[in-house]
């Protein structure tokens, strides 16, 4: 990159500039009539309609209501994902056996689009919360397992020889050793297997759920309520914005709590 570094107030300030030209081209077209209002509303009428969703139910419920619903599958379908995917690449980076049985099961599993899963989830689950949260799963489960993987791989070879040297116990070593090394690239696949969670809930929701923002949006798009589809894609974005920006929060308080920045 070429220059001094931008400061903050100056970063918040292009991105400011940024958004208004974006708000202003968006309401050019609108007004102008050079895509029909009908489905390019202006900024005022979805702005408009995002507060009147607030209070005012749509497809069974307000928009708080229906983002409250997404969540929860979200917020299932990732602890799952962690859950399962975190521990098992640490095992897999430790016990080499463990390792060769799972690695071409997942590599063949995991080029698999989360929404393939779909028609499955539809079959198994219908409309319920299962469907859903297998999907997330899907798309979340992936990064939580490589990350785990890499970051047991690549732990420095002087500390596994310590531990060994010692007689520490496999147990141990994975927990006390293996664990603390790998936290980094852990965090790093969590905040992906967060990203690709939320994007995976949305599609699923599109197709397997009887409630959510993306349900919503598919009621809408029924209706051609167009102001009440990009509402929902308006929230589908804040909220996954305002989760990154959490995880990002939490990924430097951990590393400044390891000494890893300053």
């Amino acid at each position: 990159m070429n220059g001094r570094p931008l400061s903050f107030r100056e970063s918040a300030l292009l991105g400011l500039l940024g958004l208004a030209g974006f708000i202003g081209l968006w309401s050019f077209l609108s007004i102008s009539g050079i895509v029909p209002r009908q489905f390019l509303p202006t900024p005022l009428d979805v702005a408009s309609r995002f507060a009147q969703l607030l209070t005012s139910p749509f497809a069974g419920a307000t928009l708080p209501v229906h983002l409250a619903s997404s969540f929860r599958r979200y917020a299932y379908g990732v602890l799952l994902a962690a859950g399962i995917g975190v521990p098992l690449g640490l095992l897999m980076g430790w016990f080499r056996l463990l390792d060769d049985i799972v690695t071409p099961i997942f590599d063949g599993l995991r080029f698999i689009a989360p929404i393939a899963w779909v028609p499955f989830a539809a079959l198994w689950f219908g409309t319920g919360i299962g469907g859903p949260v297998m999907i997330i799963f899907a798309g979340a489960f992936p990064p939580c397992l490589i990350n785990a993987y890499r970051g047991a791989r690549f732990v420095e070879p002087r500390l596994i020889e310590a531990g060994r040297m010692l007689g520490t116990p496999s147990s141990r070593m994975i927990l006390e050793v293996l664990l603390p090394a790998a936290i980094p690239s852990i965090i790093a696949g969590l905040r992906v297997s967060a990203g690709l969670g939320w994007q995976s809930l949305v599609g699923a929701e599109l197709i397997v759920a009887a409630a959510g923002v993306g349900f919503l949006m598919v009621q809408a798009q029924g209706s051609v309520q167009t102001t009440t589809v990009m509402v929902g894609m308006i929230a589908i974005g804040l909220v996954g914005m305002l989760i990154d920006v959490l995880l990002r929060q939490g990924e430097a308080w951990l590393r400044r709590r390891r000494g890893l920045e300053a």
